[in-house]
């Protein structure tokens, strides 16, 4: 389970999109980029376990923040 989500905008005071974005997993701090376009682009080594399924919480994380 994901912990301690935040995000924020790529470019600040741009209308351009774009989020950075960092979360706990499993006591180990991950961070990244989320595109507009969905695609996720790890600043840290992404998890060594469960990506597909941390991606996906992810992605209904942003959704739900940013699109809705």
């Amino acid at each position: 389970m994901i912990m301690h989500y935040q995000f924020k905008p790529l470019f600040e005071g741009k209308n351009i999109p774009g989020w950075t974005f960092s979360f706990y997993y499993k006591n180990q701090r991950f961070t990244g980029i989320y595109h507009q376009t969905g695609k996720i682009e790890w600043t840290s080594l992404p998890p060594a376990q469960d990506q597909e399924a941390i991606a996906g919480q992810i992605h209904e994380l942003m959704l739900f923040h940013i699109y809705q």
